[in-house]
């Protein structure tokens, strides 16, 4: 008897490494005279790849020989609820020297080992039949591949999932949700009756985007169903990249090319270009990476979000007060005062490429006497690698050098971090105005997620209980004064003047514990955030990028609130900004000549 199905029969699909297509079918009874259909995705190619933002990639040991097992030295896992336990655990109390020597450039490198999802996304599919065990270990396999593991599970695999889910479940324009096809779009009647009917878009009408938001749907050009229909000839695998964030982002932008270059190689003909999206940090990688020899032609389109185009003054700040009053939760793990955080910014050329460039505007570092009236002029005026970053007799440039040499390190020298800042204005200097020709650009612009701007110094009076004798120096004496005049354990405030001392327990009480209080004749602290932002990146870098591209090469930059820097791609927003993105940029992407 002939099994006369209402229901057409469909192999299941899979991918394999290389990103083909592997259909499967157990050979069924002679009865069943109906086709078994293999449905074929689109043939050509153009792959998603995420770069991570400062501290989003996982990190270990180097070994010091080959026998010798790596060990997790910067791991970004999800753990109870969703926190990062390990971290933590690792983390939180360690001494500067500690830091100093465990995250240094030279002895780290990229961990792939962090953990991946165990369900399938996408593309991300393992072989029909597999069940249990053997189905997540082929998932995780799959994962692994696409470097997800080198990348924070708790900031990114989210989004990495929806960009997976939202690009890779389904190929014909009408079956994708976040767009608002009608019927009227498309050429009726629809043909075919199989699992995949081809309903075929009418070109030239724009398709609504509705979860953009009613303010930059009208701002924003819109999809073109021509575009929908150019960015359905590929499939876009979502791969990551990670990087060791605490050497220079010149090796980083090598190691992201290098990736480039074998995804290319292993997906073959079918794959001409890729698309970069980046978070923070990564944004500067990317874009020195499309500087390099032949990677430019090589990516169709980079989209930015959060990054600091022209640096961030939150950098100063931590270097000089640690980050225990923005987040003393994460200070913690990031450094709770200065001390920590120099021992391990000072040799990581990645860390100091995030402070403020000579493109960022002058005058970000300030100094206020008690009056609110500005103490010096404000720095820097033309320089700020020399006129702050290197400054070694005011109290106000970057670095204590005796921070250099934390007890427990193992110290580096004034002149290596020297070198470290050279090397960052030169990769300054570099990226000024160089943006790939196909650059989106996404920032924060929140007041409920203030950044700093500048950076302010203000001059309080001081407790002269039992403390100092004689006229307080004056503003301009205080502005003027070397690093060993002021008293400085990289906390807030400062001191000039005075000491640490205990009070007497009052009479009658002798066994009271005896408190501490500072005497001096100034406080120095540093004010918080004073701008609109993101918490981490200020409107002024994260808008830059439109107002310093040498050319046309931003073709879109859109400012929002409603999320903080770390979390900001779990935002719907953004991430219906990013697909937005990604559909113009794949709709002018150079297509493969050929195919297998």
């Amino acid at each position: 008897m002939t099994d006369n199905r209402q229901t057409p029969r469909v192999a299941p699909m899979s991918y394999n490494a290389q990103g083909r297509p592997v259909h499967t079918w157990i050979l069924s009874p002679s009865t069943l005279t109906d086709p078994v259909q293999c449905v074929l995705p689109p043939d050509s190619i153009l792959p998603v790849i995420f770069v991570p933002g400062i501290m989003g990639s996982n990190l270990k040991s180097v070994p010091k020989k080959r026998s010798l097992d790596s060990a997790p030295v910067w791991r970004l896992d999800a753990g109870l609820f969703g926190k990062n336990i390990w971290l933590a655990t690792n983390w939180m109390g360690k001494s500067a020297g500690v830091r100093q020597k465990k995250l240094h450039p030279g002895r780290v490198e990229v961990d792939d080992k962090g953990a991946v999802p165990k369900r399938s996304a996408g593309s991300v599919t393992a072989l029909a039949g597999l069940t249990g065990k053997q189905l997540e270990e082929a998932l995780v396999k799959r994962y692994r591949e696409r470097g997800w593991g080198e990348v924070s599970e708790t900031s990114y695999h989210n989004v990495l999932l929806w960009l997976e889910e939202a690009l890779n479940s389904a190929y014909l324009p009408h079956q994708w949700p976040q767009f608002q096809v009608a019927p009227e779009h498309l050429h009726s009647p629809v043909v075919g009756t199989g699992p995949m009917p081809t309903a075929r878009l009418k070109p030239g009408i724009s398709i609504p985007m509705p979860a953009l938001g009613a303010k930059l749907v009208s701002e924003l050009p819109p999809i073109l169903s021509d575009e929908l229909l150019a960015r359905a000839g590929y499939r876009m695998p979502v791969h990551a990249c990670g990087y060791n964030w605490l050497d220079s982002n010149d090796n980083a932008a090598q190691r992201l090319a290098e990736r480039i270059d074998e995804l290319i190689r292993q997906y073959g003909p079918t794959c001409q270009q890729v698309i970069l999206v980046t978070h923070s940090m990564g944004g500067l990688v990317a874009r020195r990476c499309a500087q390099l020899p032949g990677m430019g032609a090589k990516i169709a389109g980079i989209v930015h979000g959060v990054m600091p185009a022209t640096g961030a003054p939150v950098a100063y700040r931590r270097c000089k007060v640690g980050m225990r009053d923005e987040d003393p939760v994460a200070g913690a793990v990031i450094g709770p005062t200065g001390k920590e955080v120099t021992a391990v910014f000072a040799q990581a050329p990645g860390a100091l490429q995030l402070l403020p460039t000579q493109d960022y505007a002058p005058g970000w570092l300030r100094l206020m006497d008690d009056k609110g009236v500005p103490a010096m002029p404000r720095q820097p005026m033309h320089d700020p690698y020399e006129e702050i970053y290197l400054r070694r007799d005011r109290w106000w440039g970057l670095v204590r050098e005796e921070w250099l040499a934390p007890k427990g390190g193992e110290a580096i020298t004034w002149e290596t971090f020297a070198d470290n800042i050279l090397e960052a204005k030169d990769f300054h200097d570099r990226l000024i105005g160089s943006y790939h020709p196909h650059t989106y650009v996404y920032y924060g612009a929140d007041t409920n997620h203030p950044s700093f701007e500048t950076i302010t110094w203000q001059m309080r009076r001081g407790s002269r209980f039992n403390g100092p004798n004689g006229t307080p120096p004056d503003a301009f004496a205080v502005s003027e004064m070397e690093m060993h005049q002021v008293r400085d354990d990289g906390r807030n405030p400062l001191y000039v003047g005075g000491q640490r001392q205990g009070l007497k327990p009052l009479p009658g009480d002798p066994d009271a514990p005896i408190k501490e209080i500072e005497t001096s004749h100034w406080e120095l602290r540093c004010l918080m955030q004073d701008g609109a932002g993101d918490g981490t990146v200020p409107v002024s870098s994260g808008s830059a990028p439109a107002r310093h591209a040498r050319n046309a090469e931003i073709r879109q930059q859109i400012n929002a609130p409603g999320f903080d820097h770390e979390a900001s791609y779990a935002h719907p927003l953004t991430q219906h900004f990013t697909l937005y993105s990604l559909v113009k940029i794949a709709a002018q992407a150079r297509k493969p000549l050929c195919h297998d």
